[in-house]
């Protein structure tokens, strides 16, 4: 025993000294070592399903957030995950390709209302829907940069880096200012009164900064345990908390604001308007025995309006379907018919469309606001217009307003004013955008007309309302809208649509009343509240007569569309200032930059690391 004792220690001894030969692989041609292959394993990003498939949930949450559903509870942590594949430091496996496709679960059901206009808006709906998800990997990417790179905290860099972005979308390539996150929000009053101080961005930022404050208060274990990020890889928070009260201190705040200004409002009774809703599915043609069926349904429509003795009533967009032609004197007949080939000569000296309308505001015994194709010839050629006619019972015939923000592809095509793109174009085809903002002054009231679209984009009925004010020391007192909302068959676009303007209400604090074909028509105060109408009639389908019905649907809780219908309601005149409609969109503005200054930043020196985890 001795002798393998004294045989066998020396030679543990030399084992142990000796130097462990490295164990290799192969792989292929390439020869890994074990310290490699766990080197590699821990360095490999997580996999592409696991941010794929919670970006999903991410869009999908969204759309729920919007009508038809309308679950906004769910928008405050819809976001959530998007979020989380920014705080984790090793980005999956192609993450924005991941986030891209959350997106779209997102834009996809989201606009598919697009589809109802034509056959031919089903690319249109692809085409929206995939440029709009592209701001998820923007947001994703844009904020990673800010948080990795610089170490700015993700409760400041995703807010700022979110509203930049909404706000980009808002006028880049003329502007889609829908679905933006705060729209989510419109029936809690108090929180989107902010909107007057920096616009409806104003609640989104507030939403993604809480949003990025309870996405901090989440354990890396959690995160390890849905699968984007790999064990080991948790980093603490330190300031995670903070983190939370500061956001709830925000948002104490904001909600602290709206009350203040939904208590200091005084309304004041201002013009009765009664608003004309016909039910006409809209199309790229339409058909000629439609004209008087149209003319026929909306001048009885205001016969009933005018029991009810209102100062002024409002026609949708285009639904007065005879056109308002108006030509320059000194040009000939045959001017006219190299002008305008399909319009007769002698239309243009023809008053009756004039008549018409003079005839009727002074039936009335109130001033008209109606929808029509103006089109107007001059040496330099036709221009076609949307416009809103005002017409007055002294007066007849007053001032016109024409859409200034055309819709394009629909309206216009984009390049076919620049000279050398005309040819490409068929002549005279789209409508020419108008030139300034008109002011409807009737009594002692001033009306700014804005049409179809104009009210979802921010910045644009901001600048109606503050060119019209800018010209005289007489404010706004109420904004009209007239749409055609015929072309999207009662879905949730005529909701959306709706939602926007209660925001623009707000922003200008301003009250807006909107007649809209199939729905949904509506006053809304400064608060952006959607009022009961004092009287709210249709036809009865059985023996035609007029009857009232609520205006709310029971079945369904929501508000009535697709239906041909009378809403009369005395405007609340709103007291208050804006100091949005002063000075615009500086807010937004400024995180636009910030967006812009960190994708620069990109390429330049890395800075150095410290310990900032917020």
């Amino acid at each position: 025993m001795d002798d393998v004792n004294t045989m066998t220690a020396p030679e543990t001894q030399t084992l142990q000294s000796q130097p462990v030969p490295t164990e290799k692989r192969k792989r292929g041609r390439v020869e890994l070592s074990v310290q490699q292959i766990i080197e590699k394993a821990e360095n490999e990003p997580v996999k592409f399903r696991y941010a794929a498939i919670w970006s999903a949930c991410a869009g999908l949450m969204l759309w729920a957030s919007y009508p038809p559903l309308s679950w906004s509870p769910l928008a405050w942590i819809a976001i959530l995950p998007w979020l989380l594949l920014i705080r984790i430091k090793q980005p999956t496996r192609r993450m924005l390709l991941a986030s891209y496709f959350g997106g779209l679960c997102f834009t996809i059901p989201a606009l598919q209302w697009m589809r109802y206009g034509d056959p031919l808006m089903y690319i249109g709906w692809m085409a929206l829907a995939f440029y709009i998800a592209a701001y998820v990997p923007a947001f994703i990417g844009i904020t990673r940069i800010a948080v990795h790179r610089w170490k700015f905290p993700l409760l400041v860099a995703a807010p700022v880096v979110w509203t930049g972005l909404e706000y980009l979308r808002g006028f880049l390539f003329t502007g889609f200012g829908w679905y933006y996150l705060g729209h989510s929000q419109v029936q809690w009053l108090e929180l989107i009164q902010i909107s007057d101080l920096v616009g409806a961005y104003g609640v989104s930022f507030v939403m993604v900064l809480f949003t990025s404050a309870v996405a901090l208060q989440i354990p890396a274990s959690w995160m390890q345990r849905i699968g984007i990020l790999k064990p080991g890889e948790g980093q603490t928070e330190p300031r995670a908390l903070r983190s939370l009260l500061i956001a709830t201190a925000v948002l104490g705040t904001t909600l602290g604001y709206g009350y203040y200004r939904c208590s200091v409002a005084d309304f004041q009774p201002g013009p009765r308007v009664a608003l004309i809703q016909g039910n006409f599915r809209a199309s790229l043609v339409v058909p000629p025995n439609e004209y008087e069926e149209s003319f026929l349904v909306h001048n009885e429509l205001t016969g009933i309006a005018v029991e009810h003795q209102p100062d002024v009533i409002v026609w949708p967009e285009g639904m007065f379907r005879y056109a308002l032609l108006e030509a320059d004197e000194n040009l000939s007949a045959a001017d006219l018919s190299q002008i305008a080939p399909n319009i007769s000569p002698g239309s243009w000296r023809n008053s009756d469309v004039n008549s018409t309308l003079a005839t009727m505001s002074e039936k009335a015994g109130a001033a008209l606001v109606i929808g029509l194709g103006a089109y107007v010839a001059s040496p330099d050629g036709l221009a076609q217009y949307n416009a809103a006619q005002f017409v007055t019972p002294e007066t007849g015939i007053d001032q016109r307003y024409d859409k200034l923000h055309r819709v394009p592809f629909g309206e216009y095509i984009p390049g076919s004013d620049y000279p050398l793109l005309s040819g490409f174009f068929p002549q005279n085809f789209g409508l020419t955008a108008g030139t300034k903002a008109v002011p409807f002054d009737y009594q002692s009231w001033r009306f700014a007309p804005v049409i179809c679209f104009e009210d979802t984009v921010p910045h644009v009925t901001r600048k109606i309302t503050h060119a019209i004010e800018s010209q005289s020391d007489k404010p706004v007192d109420v904004l009209i809208n007239l749409s055609n909302d015929g072309w999207f068959a009662g879905s949730s676009e005529h909701d959306q649509h709706l939602i926007t303007a209660q925001f623009r209400a707000v922003e200008l604090r301003k009250p807006l009343v909107r007649a809209a074909n199939m729905g949904i028509s509506s006053c809304i105060d400064g608060n952006g509240q959607v009022l009961n109408p004092e009287v709210f009639m249709t036809k009865d389908p059985v023996n035609w007569q007029p009857r009232e019905i609520s205006f709310i649907d029971p079945e369904t809780g929501t508000y009535r569309k697709k239906l041909e219908a009378v809403l009369v309601q005395t405007v609340p005149l709103d007291n208050r200032s804006s100091l949005y409609l002063m000075i615009g969109d500086w807010f937004a503005a400024m995180c636009l930059f910030a967006c812009g200054a960190l994708i620069f930043s990109r390429w330049l020196p890395k800075r150095k690391a410290v310990n900032n985890e917020a």
